[in-house]
């Protein structure tokens, strides 16, 4: 059977996906003579001629396995097969880390039973989590001599350690393989750790975890690939389960989902795989293309050379990559590649702002349309683009904006509630942050902001409101700073704030702020009140419900603000569930009287508990009152302060807005573009001249290479580097032109941000095509 399996390959925008859902159909005899315009007669006869004796699914039998390479495009991928099939067929739509998750928690009792863990249900970390309880585990072993030698702070430093493990397993290799790797590839990089300590730091952290029931993206790789992909139970599960498998720009998945293909496979399965050579978006955080095309020789290969739309690579991307490769080729660019010159990046962002609103206004182009893409988005070019497109009445959508929750105003408000009504927060709470909270909590209700919520996104006067926009709120700056100045009494357990009237000149706020300041107020001491009877359940109802009486309360916010204040709540939602775990730990600790288990692990997990409890609490149920306060106090500035920290949380669900997509001009990094597998009549490539574009950046974890299967533990030298950089480039050259069908602008600047000169790879290219400053050419 496996000879009826069918390897796609194919250039970004060629039909791919279309072509995988036309093969489903196939397996399944349904009729869709639409589906061939897409490609040329030839190519027609060759694919009739493949299928002499057509592979046909039965609907009696297990169903299908259909993988995307992120969630976006797992939905997409999911819609398009149930509209083809009419949703009559049985799918199951993953992505491979949200797979091997399913299947981790699914068959948790075998787990338990082959590697003899503790039977508790397992709970999985979110990384602003992960990073927080590795680093008070390992907090004895990393010293101030560590972190020297190791020449990063702290935070990078575990962040790094945890990396290793979850390339490691994403490459198959084992934890306790990863010395090894890391003793034959560091040896010539300057790294002054030994793999051994390193090694030893990630058992110590598997193993903790594992004794109590905490997963993460590393470790469930590793418990499937390593324990469950090879048990014989579970292969016969898999078996009896699915009969096909469909995957989707396989060059982004990691090594380890060959071995579940090939099993697959094996075992009877058919399967239909995409292959982009100019794709590999996620190769240095876990992806391993060539590693996963050897998987074309189980398959029939099948090649799409027509785009399924007209695009600038047709003409445009060969001669490019060799321009820049080559210095000794000559290349004369036409009038569709155009460039914005300047002196400051400050003046550029503006120029590029003006050129996009009067080609809008003059209805050459939807905002929709265009795409603003950069090697790296810093908050400066993000605000500036915005704010000056949002004047113009042109909407702006931010793709995958990844900003830390400490920069939401409304956050921070809803944190400093916390720290006023619970006891033992009061270091944690200033002046300003009351000050901040007194506007934010003052929202005015209807309005403007009642209008937004009937019609959108829009005041009433129809501009377009961001999360820049002026608050329309009962208590200004200016009053609000006068009565935190004089009405906020600072304690370190019990920070106070007074009545209005204990201010001297207190006629001067005005009725309107004195009236919201006292309804705050005796809202707080209302809370206050409750929760010293114990009458709130946790800090997540009182996080709800001040959003429900104050930021929500006859209006809708926008849905940038909607998304932060969910993703909050789901923030912390899942922080309680592991401070759960650890106290019931903590409290078994307690009952065993000393009996802990064997090895180090014991005395690392009562050092770890301080995230919860004291390590000589008992269980909770037996905790008195003011233990109580104590723990919940410990734990709730703890998360406070994770927060403050600036972590970047996980993105809340949904995680888009429901409905149609937004008329918005799209601004991307290149890596958070070519995920969204997008297309654009206009490209602005901003910071054309920036070194960046050839770098990995963010999107490349350190020893990311080692772990490649084709040079697994391989030394990564300085050529190795330099020819990576190379074939970086001319992918992402080859991808951004296939996903732009009209213009190219590559915005230059003579100086970067930091006031340093640009001669990135790209400087060739703006220098050779035609320059247009502040009008459209």
């Amino acid at each position: 059977m496996v000879s009826h399996s069918v390897w796609i390959v194919g250039n970004s925008r060629s039909g791919k996906t279309t072509r995988l859902v036309e093969h489903f159909c196939r397996w399944l005899q349904i009729e869709n003579h639409n589906l061939g315009l897409f490609y040329t007669k030839k190519a027609g006869k060759k694919s009739d001629n493949s299928f002499s004796k057509p592979f046909v699914l039965k609907q009696a039998e297990p169903g299908v396995l259909v993988l995307a390479a992120n969630d976006d495009n797992r939905r997409e991928l999911s819609d398009k097969i149930v509209t083809k099939t009419l949703g009559k067929y049985p799918i199951r739509a993953k992505t491979p880390l949200g797979f091997f998750q399913d299947e981790v928690i699914l068959f948790w009792p075998l787990l338990i039973e082959l590697l003899h863990l503790k039977a508790q249900f397992p709970v999985r970390l979110r990384p602003e989590t992960e990073q927080e309880l590795a680093t008070k585990l390992w907090r004895e072993q990393i010293d101030a001599e560590i972190l020297r030698r190791a020449g990063v702070n702290e935070y990078r430093l575990v962040r790094r350690i945890l990396d290793l493990l979850q390339l490691a397993a994403y490459s198959g290799t084992a934890c306790e393989g990863i010395a090894e790797v890391l003793q034959s590839g560091l040896e010539d990089n300057g790294v002054n750790l030994e793999p051994e300590f390193l090694a030893s730091l990630l058992l110590d952290w598997r193993n903790w975890c594992l004794e109590r029931g905490l997963l993460t993206y590393g470790i469930i790789t590793e418990l499937y690939t390593q324990h469950l992909l090879s048990d014989r139970h579970y292969q016969e599960r898999l078996r009896q389960r699915y009969q096909a498998i469909l995957a989707d720009d396989v060059d982004d998945y990691p090594a380890a989902t060959r071995q579940l293909f090939e099993t697959l496979l094996q075992q009877g399965a058919v399967g239909a795989f995409t292959y982009n050579p100019d794709g590999a978006v996620r190769l240095g955080l876990g992806a391993d293309p060539n590693y996963l095309e050897g998987l074309a020789r189980h398959c029939r290969l099948e090649t799409l050379f027509t785009p399924v739309a007209p695009s600038l690579a047709d003409n445009l991307a060969r001669p490019m990559v060799e321009f820049i490769t080559q210095p000794m080729v000559m290349l004369e660019l036409p009038a569709t590649v155009q460039s914005i010159q300047t002196t400051s990046r400050a003046e550029l962002l503006r120029t590029t702002a003006e050129v996009i609103g009067k080609a809008i206004k003059s209805e050459r182009i939807q905002p929709e349309e265009i795409a603003i893409i950069a090697p790296g988005l810093d908050a400066i070019a993000r605000y500036t683009i915005t704010e000056i497109l949002t004047k113009q009445n042109i909407p702006v959508e931010s793709l995958n904006d990844q900003r830390p929750l400490i920069s939401s105003p409304m956050i921070r408000a809803l944190l400093t509630m916390l720290a006023l009504v619970y006891p033992g927060l009061g270091r944690l709470v200033d002046r300003d942050a009351v000050a901040e909270m007194l506007v934010v909590l003052s929202r005015r209700q209807g309005g403007r902001e009642g209008e937004r919520g009937e019609g959108g996104d829009k005041g009433d006067k129809g501009e377009i409101l961001t999360q820049h926009s002026a608050l329309s709120t009962q208590i200004d700056p200016v009053r609000a700073g006068l009565i935190a100045d004089y009405c906020f009494v600072p304690h370190p357990d019990k920070p106070n704030l007074l009545p209005v009237t204990s201010f001297e000149r207190w006629d001067r706020i005005g009725y309107a702020a004195t009236t919201a300041y006292t309804q705050i107020l005796q809202w707080i001491e209302k809370q206050r009140s409750q929760q010293e009877q114990r009458l709130i359940p946790s800090p997540i109802s009182l996080l709800y419900l001040a959003i429900q009486d104050f930021l929500c309360k006859d209006s809708n916010p926008p849905y940038d603000q909607m998304a932060a204040l969910r993703e909050l709540l789901e923030t912390a939602q899942h922080y309680w569930e592991i401070d759960t775990r650890l106290r019931q730990e903590v409290g078994g600790e307690g009952r065993q009287g000393g009996q802990g288990r064997q090895g180090g692990q014991g005395k690392q997990g009562s050092n770890l508990s301080t995230l919860s409890t004291p390590s000589t609490l008992s269980t909770p149920s037996t905790l008195s009152t003011p233990s109580q306060h104590s723990a919940l106090s410990t734990t709730l500035a703890e998360f406070i302060q994770l927060l403050q920290r600036g972590t970047i949380t996980a993105n809340p669900y949904p995680l888009r807005p429901i409905g149609l997509s937004r008329k918005a001009v799209t601004l991307a990094t290149i890596f958070q573009y070519r995920s969204s597998r997008r297309s654009h009549r206009w490209h602005f490539w901003l910071d054309a001249g920036s070194p960046l574009w050839a770098k990995g950046g963010a999107a490349t974890l350190f020893g990311a290479p080692l772990f490649l299967r084709d040079r697994l533990g391989e030394s990564w030298t300085a050529e190795d580097e330099k020819i990576s950089e190379q074939e970086r480039l001319q992918r992402i050259l080859a991808d951004l032109l296939s996903r732009v069908s009209e213009k190219v602008y590559l915005c230059h600047s003579d100086l970067a941000v930091n006031g340093q000169e640009q001669l990135g790879p790209l400087l060739p290219l703006v220098h050779t095509c035609v320059s247009v400053i502040s009008k459209v050419a």
